[in-house]
């Protein structure tokens, strides 16, 4: 008798669409709030967004406490504080607003939360035990996909590691997609974004953990990206803001079930070393990253190229190939990093971050396996 597989899927309530944003009273209500900690960043203050979210609790009589000590790369001292505002003033649900940071903020200040110690105790994937507050996400951009993801990414800053930790406990109760938060980012967040949702993608699709569930939504976001990212930057409407918002939503459905692979396991070291914005750092790795696994997913890297490329009919196996070339004419288009030196200023930085990338919990869902010389071959030939 064959051995059986079986796969999970796992995703929070989504509540999608333009102006949705109103209805996260009616979520917080819903899951017991009577004092919410809202967790965002400076850049959302000075947009006027938190301003709109805490406008819609006040409406509502929802008491609420705001925390907006939140990096880019969030960092471990940074969840413990926030951990430390949610006990002290007996709040009961958690509100996260923005891009990826302050969501993995969210993540990490909800785990302490419920399960004690330290953020660095639950590094690596199924280390929490316990439940998590309850948790609304509102993403702000189409990309990180944190507000779908089992996923939390958090700067160990005494190690200089980002560290990944995955756990079903992760995952929200609510996610409120909103595409018109988008309206107000500029180009460079739009295009980094959408390329980090496009990884997700790309990644998920040919790792070994990949089912029917998620390779549908991988070719899904691929499909949107591809058609919607130029014409996004060209010309920013609703309409186009809500594709790459649907795309990002399925990219995270599709990583956060399947994993990701050897690109993120970069990215994060290079995050942790260099505090790189980490949506820029893809435009970089990722054609490298899908070359050094072509061997291994022909078939896959075919059909994501065929959809790159907009063709129809059968597959090649010319597309694989094709479809990576057009992939860095793409890049090139949209005037972001595509060399490693861009980002890292001394080669011999090199080693260090791939020796620190090769413990990352990414690596075990890349299709082919790499060590760290691996990974410095990929490096060099991206610099």
């Amino acid at each position: 008798m064959s051995e059986q597989r079986v796969t999970k899927f796992a995703i929070p309530e989504i509540i999608f669409g333009q102006s949705s944003i109103r209805y996260l009273a009616q979520c917080s209500r819903r899951l017991g709030a009577k004092r919410a900690l809202v967790v965002t960043d400076q850049g959302l203050i000075d947009s006027g967004w938190a301003d709109f979210v805490m406008d819609i609790l006040r409406d509502d009589g929802l008491d609420f406490l705001l925390f907006d000590k939140v990096n880019s790369n969030p960092r471990d001292y940074q969840v413990h504080e926030g951990a430390d505002l949610y006990v002290r003033e007996k709040a009961d649900v958690i509100i996260a607003l923005g891009g990826g940071s302050p969501m993995d903020s969210a993540k990490g200040i909800g785990t302490i939360v419920g399960n004690g110690g330290r953020i660095a105790d639950y590094e690596g994937a199924n280390r929490i035990m316990r439940p998590l507050p309850p948790m609304i996400f509102i993403p702000t951009n189409a990309g990180s996909g944190s507000d779908i993801s089992q996923f939390c990414i958090i700067t160990d800053v005494e190690r200089q590691v980002k560290m990944s930790i995955i756990s079903r406990s992760l995952v929200p109760n609510v996610s409120i997609i909103d595409p018109d938060l988008l309206m107000t980012k500029d180009d460079q967040l739009v295009v980094s974004s959408a390329i980090d949702a496009l990884a997700h993608a790309i990644e998920s699709f040919v790792s070994p953990l990949a089912s029917p569930f998620t390779e549908n939504q991988a070719l899904k976001a691929i499909e949107l990206i591809a058609q919607n990212l130029q014409p996004a930057i060209l010309n920013r409407t609703p309409q186009v803001m809500e594709q790459l918002s649907i795309a990002s939503t399925a990219a995270g459905m599709s990583f956060s079930n399947a994993g990701l692979g050897i690109g993120h396991a970069l990215a994060h070291s290079l995050g942790g070393i260099f505090d790189t914005l980490h949506g820029l750092v893809h435009p970089i790795v990722l054609p490298v990253v899908m070359r050094y696994n072509l061997p291994v997913c022909r078939e896959k890297m075919c059909t994501i190229g065929r959809i790159i490329q907009g063709s129809s009919g059968e597959c090649s196996l010319d597309h694989g190939e094709e479809g990576i070339i057009r992939l860095e004419e793409l890049f090139a288009k949209l005037e972001v990093p595509n060399r490693m030196r861009d980002i890292v200023p001394d080669s011999g930085k090199l080693e260090q971050i791939c020796r620190m990338a090769v413990h990352d919990a990414c690596m075990l869902t890349n299709p082919r396996k790499a060590d760290w010389e691996d990974l410095l071959h990929i490096c060099q030939e991206a610099w």
